[in-house]
């Protein structure tokens, strides 16, 4: 019983060798009579998240489309592995998984960093995608741009002392306690009845795992890279498919100033802003996100 439950929530979950790390994915497909001229739906997570964090969208976007859901390396129960992090490493796993699994173009999905992943997929590897949909958009790009060429240096500094395994291992064991972590949940959900055991679960449990702290010494490293990922400013006007945005106005990880200003970087971006809504609106507001990724796949 509790099988058929996970399978009807996060669809039918597997294990997958690449590079020798081991990758969690899942997929879940149309239960009657699937149209295969539908494209897949691959759906990419946030940071700290995993495709449990599609929970209320897998089942509801099955029933029409083909759905995969992956855990990107370093997060979720795909392996922690001790490597130097950034897009292009990230972007080649999905590339690859991509060729393995689904072969054909496909509808990318991503929230956050996922959306980052999206973003540089379809540019590095245009003919594989017919679609983007980004649940906001981080770029690291933008606050180097902010800080000051006099002040660059001291802010390397700064950040090399706290990329240092002496400061961040104390660091890692404080945040992944559940009470921790159900805190900075309260900044990136405004509704907070939405912060359910189920969900705490779905962040903490993950950290727990073998090497997970080289995985978040790497990844920390990783974003305070400057070749950590390319400009979004220089990505977005390049590419040449539809892409859908969607940007909660009270967002408090990602600002949502920033949702206007890329959607003026290319003229096949459709903005669509989501009132009292965070920073997770697929698990925030999930049946008004359903709706409006699948009116958006029909189109």
């Amino acid at each position: 019983m509790k099988e058929n439950y996970l399978v009807e929530k996060f669809g039918h979950q597997r294990d997958w060798v690449w590079r020798g790390w081991q990758i969690r994915y899942s997929y879940l497909k149309p239960p009657f009579s699937p149209n295969t001229e539908k494209p897949p739906i691959l759906l990419i997570h946030g940071f700290g998240a995993s495709l449990h964090h599609w929970r209320f969208n897998i089942s509801v976007l099955a029933e029409e489309y083909p759905v995969y859901a992956i855990d990107l390396l370093g997060f979720g129960a795909s392996r922690k592995a001790d490597t130097e992090y950034n897009t292009q490493l990230w972007t080649e796993l999905i590339y690859d998984f991509w060729q393995t699994f689904i072969n054909q173009p496909m509808i990318m999905v991503g929230n956050s960093l996922g959306s980052l992943i999206c973003v540089v997929t379809a540019y590095n590897y245009p003919k594989i995608v017919k679609k983007i949909t980004l649940l906001n958009l981080p770029d690291v790009t933008i606050r180097q741009e902010m800080i000051p060429k006099i002040v660059q240096p001291i802010i390397k500094i700064i950040e090399t002392i706290f990329s240092d395994p002496i400061f961040l291992k104390p660091l890692f064991l404080i945040l992944r306690q559940p009470s921790i972590l159900k805190k900075c949940l309260s900044m990136a959900y405004i509704d907070q009845s939405k912060i359910d055991q189920e969900l705490i679960n779905i962040i903490a449990i993950p950290p727990q795992d073998e090497n997970a702290i080289k995985a978040f010494i790497g990844l920390c490293r990783g974003v305070n890279n400057v070749n950590f990922a390319p400009s979004m400013k220089q990505i977005l006007p390049q590419l040449n498919i539809p892409i859908l945005l969607i940007w909660g106005l009270k967002d408090c990880m990602i600002p949502s100033s920033l949702a206007s200003i890329f959607a003026q970087l290319n003229a096949k971006i459709e903005l669509v802003t989501l009132e009292n809504v965070g920073h997770c609106p697929q698990d925030e507001i999930p049946e008004k996100f359903n709706q409006i990724l699948l009116n958006y796949c029909k189109i």
